[in-house]
């Protein structure tokens, strides 16, 4: 069985070192959080102006007026900071956030990622991805390995509008950890109730068994 939502943000969450500055997106992006260790010290940014996200609140302890970019209500953690949209895209272009962790569409094997819209359809707008695939100092992708229909979202090229270009360097989908490198794929772990080869044949865009690959553990 391929991972659940729920384990991709864990294995996502392993990434996460002491001090970083984090900035999470839409989806499952979000789930990382509630699986960052208490002993490390982590800031979670938002790009509406909020540096030091705390846990999503308990109903009685609701305020409509904090919200994340996502619009959904947050708590403030002790030391967090307010301000102004434009102060936190220039925190992001300035290259002071350390990672972030984005939802993606399609990404191929050049690291070109595809985020933000489906021709077609209503477009709210492109959000804060492409400046945060631009000026992160670390890009790390969580999606579904396939889409509804069963095609790749891991692609020999895009053929969706891109986000950013060559931008990707690390992919955990609910099949695996996938590294992209100059030569493409290279798959390094993978979903414990799968095996290298189905992964494999699941991906579109050229792909590698890493030598020493071995099963995700999520613990």
């Amino acid at each position: 069985m391929p991972l659940t939502r729920e384990q991709i943000a864990q294995r996502i969450a392993q990434e996460v070192e002491d001090g970083f500055v984090v900035n999470l997106g839409i989806g499952i992006p979000t789930l990382v959080a509630n699986y960052i260790p208490s002993n490390k010290f982590v800031m979670f940014q938002s790009e509406n102006g909020l540096l030091g996200m705390g846990p999503y609140p308990l109903e009685k302890d609701v305020d409509p007026d904090l919200i994340n970019a996502g619009k959904q209500t947050v708590t403030a953690a002790k030391g967090a900071s307010f301000f102004s949209s434009a102060d936190s895209f220039a925190m992001i272009r300035g290259g002071h956030v350390d990672l972030t962790v984005l939802g993606a569409m399609e990404v191929d094997e050049e690291g070109n990622i595809a985020n933000w819209m489906v021709p077609g359809k209503m477009v709210k707008g492109m959000g804060g991805a492409m400046d945060l695939v631009a000026g992160a100092r670390r890009v790390i992708v969580a999606m579904q390995h396939a889409d509804k229909t069963g095609a790749s979202k891991l692609r020999k090229k895009c053929t969706l509008p891109l986000t950013g270009r060559k931008c990707i360097t690390k992919i955990v989908s609910d099949y695996g950890v996938i590294e992209v490198t100059p030569q493409g794929f290279v798959l390094k772990e993978y979903a414990p109730d799968l095996s290298p080869e189905k992964v494999l044949d699941a991906t579109e865009g050229k792909m590698t068994i890493a030598p020493d690959v071995k099963p995700m553990r999520l613990a």
